[in-house]
């Protein structure tokens, strides 16, 4: 269950920066949630497709600070 925390933190810190208006903040965290949701895929806790939406989001987020 670790890596599940993991990928759900990685977001939560992610979200924060976003919060915050914090664009290069933003940017440095977004490829530890890349990789942090490709492992969670690669252990089978999070579908394919479901990452890749969660992944399509925030960057759109990002890209709009």
């Amino acid at each position: 269950m670790k890596r599940a925390e993991n990928y759900k933190e990685a977001i939560k810190s992610l979200k924060k920066s976003i919060a915050q208006k914090d664009k290069k903040g933003a940017a440095a965290l977004l490829p530890k949630v890349y990789k942090a949701l490709d492992k969670s895929v690669k252990i089978n806790i999070l579908k394919k497709n479901t990452a890749s939406r969660i992944k399509s989001r925030l960057t759109k987020i990002v890209n709009k600070l």
